[in-house]
């Protein structure tokens, strides 16, 4: 920060005020995390000057010799980390992975079947405001409204029906394992490719904490951050025989220069995930989010089918007498940072929300466990239950500044 603290106190300011929040509050917004200092010092490296259209050994610019070896050793990385044939790692984020596949396997029109995003899935699975669905024809499968697991009947019986050219298997906020080998079974039987976007297990998949996809799958996606807890970015796996195909959707077909300083970083993610100590990190999430959902529920919350298996809890707040933007807000003031989220079944519009999701990651890679979790299950509990006390809102908050007190993250940035 030094660099900026003079020439530019307006933006030193901002960072700091930022570094200041991510110190002082717990963030358990399940899509994101703290990623590590050698992370952050790769995507602030010289390789953000380096322009590299093209692929290893196949540019279009000169000088790219040791940028080719930046990626082709985060490329080397992932294919041992998740097992797979072939992998880009270009895409600048999740959402670009999936477009690089529709592009590649799917002409404007064709039928794509995903989670409907009201149920817990994605914008980029077919929603009609996004690319997904504004160029393909949609349909979606969902849950079941008496357990709120998905129905793979229904996603058997939709797939027959209407014989997408790609079944989309992921979600964002749906705290339960997939069946990749029903999805699968389902895909063969009405001709369809199949795509798994992991971008919130993938840490748990990569641990063996999670069904692995790889096997079943013609096409993986997936974030970097997330659960992974690399850089910004995105990822695919896939198939050998999907691989050319796919990266000349990625470059020239949606992208141009990739973020090589990005890339580095997303190599830095891959070994740090391939050690052992990753592993017990991701042990430890699955650890943190049952105890959180089971101090929810004995407090008298309900959570969305009844626990976890991953690393977020969507909490159920119909019963309550509060909405997810209430919520949202009581936590918000009392130093816990999470998000609204619709609920299967949702009777209130997505701005108001009758859920909150709630994720461990963060607070994880803080080194906080569960004498940490029964802390914050009850500041969560007492923060909603008084979401128009200011007083108590306070008092939360200085208990939620203690606690992080105890838990550094970021202090050394402050200079």
């Amino acid at each position: 920060m030094e660099s900026y603290k003079t020439q530019d106190p307006e933006v030193y300011s901002i960072i700091k005020d930022e570094i200041l929040r991510q110190e002082n509050e717990l963030q358990m917004i399940a899509s994101e995390n703290y990623a590590s200092r050698a992370v952050m010092d790769a995507v602030g490296s010289v390789l953000t000057n380096k322009y590299a259209e093209g692929y290893p050994n196949k540019r279009y610019y000169g000088g790219c010799k040791h940028v080719d070896e930046a990626e082709e050793l985060a490329i080397l990385r992932a294919k041992k980390l998740f097992g797979a044939e072939s992998v880009n790692v270009q895409p600048h984020s999740g959402a670009q992975a999936n477009m690089a596949v529709f592009l590649g396997f799917l002409n404007p029109g064709d039928t794509v079947l995903g989670m409907s995003l009201d149920h817990g899935g994605h914008l980029s699975h077919g929603s009609k405001v996004n690319f997904s669905g504004r160029i393909y024809s949609s349909v979606f499968y969902g849950v079941r409204e008496e357990t709120f697991l998905i129905d793979y009947d229904q996603v058997e019986e939709l797939a027959l029906k209407h014989k997408p050219k790609l079944i989309i298997a992921g979600w964002s906020s749906y705290p339960r394992d997939l069946d990749y080998k029903r999805f699968r079974e389902i895909a063969d039987k009405s001709g369809s490719l199949l795509l798994a976007d992991i971008a919130h297990p993938s840490g748990l998949i990569a641990a063996g904490l999670y069904s692995d996809p790889i096997p079943h799958c013609d096409f993986v996606t997936s974030t970097t951050h997330k659960t992974l807890r690399g850089p910004r970015g995105g990822i695919i796996m896939m198939k050998e025989e999907h691989s050319k195909i796919i990266n000349s959707r990625v470059f020239p077909g949606t992208q141009g220069g990739p973020l090589m300083n990005s890339i580095v970083a997303k190599a830095i993610a891959f070994k740090e995930a391939l050690d052992d100590s990753f592993k017990d990190y991701q042990k430890q999430v699955l650890i943190n989010s049952r105890r959180l959902a089971e101090i929810l529920m004995k407090n008298g919350f309900n959570c969305i089918t009844g626990g976890t298996d991953t690393h977020l809890v969507l909490l159920d707040l119909r019963d309550s007498g509060f909405t997810g933007k209430d919520a949202e807000k009581a936590l918000s003031d009392a130093g816990i940072t999470t998000n609204k989220n619709a609920i299967p079944f949702d009777p209130q519009p997505p701005a108001i929300a009758s859920g909150v999701r709630i994720g461990t990651p963060g607070v994880t890679t803080r080194g906080m466990k569960e004498e940490e979790i029964d802390i914050i299950g009850e500041l969560i509990v007492e923060a909603i239950k008084n979401g128009e006390n200011q007083e108590v809102l306070i008092s939360c908050k200085k208990r939620v500044n203690d606690l992080c007190s105890r838990f550094p993250i970021y202090k050394d940035l402050l200079i």
